[in-house]
């Protein structure tokens, strides 16, 4: 995987040509070693390696690694977390996966659930291997990257670090045009991680995903922590109520899980909370189940969200 610092003046153009760099994810060896994966479903995986022509998507806000501000025995303490997170996915195995908050030295902890046959695309949003990462990761036995971008949510786009809609904090899309060999159809899957505070921001960042997907003309997947409410805010009526994509949760012809918020913050997952974590497809897309994950073991979460899960047919 590529990962040296970019500085400001690297474009989009530099970073889809490093595109060819990223191969196969290792496994770091200081997470290697089994973890037995303990649930309230007895350790089975709601939803699981996807079979046949259908494919599991999920969302999944890992919480970035507060250095130096967290401590052994607390919820947030990223040692502790990490291999809870890769116990989690080595029991779900999504076919697609868009990460929100990881910073690089937490990719080990993603790569070592999904195992070698997993790829990734994407950089910090800093720049190479600086910041949060936006990044989507696909089973590379099944799924091929005909190409791949990112650029930031801004009026500048290609301009690394940039931020012009109120929010301080710097926001990104990653998205990639993949070709499924078992079906020998192309789909878009778009990540992002919308702001938590400027609502112009948000709405802006809903407005310029509802563009790509019209522009798309392509079936796109587009998973994000996008800070709204689903069924109950502006972004989502961008993208959803205005734009008409579909909202995976709704329009599953299973619920899996009961319903709770995303955001439990390490607390008891609540069934009035909000879900702000979203998977939506583009109409065609056929939604078989949907799934909130409150997968735990020993009473602690991979993360202060719960991961969301669909099983599509594209």
């Amino acid at each position: 995987m590529s990962t040296t610092p970019g500085t400001a003046g690297v474009s989009r153009r530099t970073m889809l040509t490093a595109a060819g760099a990223v191969g196969a994810l290792g496994v770091s060896a200081a997470l290697a070693g089994p973890a037995t994966a303990q649930s309230a479903q007895g350790g089975r995986p709601v939803i699981g390696p996807a079979r046949g022509d259908l494919l599991h998507a999920m969302s999944f806000n890992i919480r970035y690694d507060r250095v130096g501000q967290t401590h052994p025995g607390e919820p947030d303490y990223w040692p502790e977390r990490a291999p809870l997170t890769t116990a989690f996915l080595r029991l779900e195995q999504p076919t697609i996966l868009g990460v929100q908050e990881v910073l690089f030295h937490q990719l080990s902890a993603v790569e070592a659930g999904l195992g070698r046959n997993y790829k990734m695309v994407g950089f910090g949003r800093d720049g190479g291997a600086g910041g949060e990462y936006s990044g989507i990761f696909y089973d590379a036995r099944r799924l091929t990257v005909k190409w791949w971008d990112q650029f930031w949510l801004s009026d500048t786009p290609d301009l690394i670090g940039s931020a012009t809609w109120g929010n301080t904090v710097t926001r990104i899309v990653t998205w990639a045009e993949l070709h499924d060999s078992v079906t020998g159809r192309d789909f878009i899957h778009i990540n992002s991680h919308f702001d938590h505070q400027a609502e112009n921001a948000r709405v802006r960042s809903a407005q310029v995903v509802r563009d790509q997907v019209a522009e798309a003309g392509l079936p796109v997947v587009f998973t994000a922590d996008c800070n709204a409410a689903a069924e109950a805010s502006a972004p989502y009526d961008v993208l959803v109520t205005e734009g008409g994509l579909q909202d995976t949760w709704l329009a599953a012809d299973r619920q899996l899980t009961p319903y709770v918020g995303t955001f439990p913050n390490y607390g008891t997952p609540d069934p009035n909370g909000t879900r702000i974590d979203w998977i939506l497809a583009t109409p065609g897309v056929e939604v078989r189940s949907a799934a909130i994950n409150t997968w735990t073991r020993d009473g602690r979460f991979p993360s202060d969200h719960a991961p969301v899960q669909a099983l599509l047919k594209i």
